[in-house]
């Protein structure tokens, strides 16, 4: 069973990706923050990261530069899931390394889609 870390601040966000990932089969770790997820990962890393950009003390963008410079996660798929929907804001997520954008409000299935597709490789 894969597991995937989702980052967000927000609990309802939360715990919403949570259950839609469990449902689908997956195993899931939370983080609320930035530097909880990095801390989290430390020696475990997941098989995925869904990673909100807005957040405290660590956006989102520089916890993709610091896993995508880590030799043991560079190679974990991310995923940025965000309310930042414009065409810039996906630019720049891709441009740290994110391996797909995904902007808020989104369809649940565009979410498990997505993340069944790059845990598949």
């Amino acid at each position: 069973m894969s597991t995937v870390l989702v980052v967000e601040d927000s609990l309802p966000q939360r715990e919403m990706i949570s259950e839609l990932l469990q449902t689908s089969g997956l195993k899931v770790m939370v983080a609320s923050d930035g530097l909880e997820a990095l801390e989290s990962i430390q020696g475990h890393p997941p098989d995925l990261v869904v990673l909100d950009i807005v957040m405290p003390r660590m956006n989102g963008y520089e916890v993709c530069r610091r896993l995508k410079a880590d030799p043991l996660t560079q190679n974990v798929p991310i995923v940025m899931c965000s309310s930042k929907g414009e065409e810039f804001d996906r630019y720049w997520g891709m441009k740290q390394g994110a391996d797909a954008y995904i902007a808020k409000p989104f369809q649940p299935m565009e979410l498990v889609g997505t993340v069944k597709q790059l845990l598949r490789g």
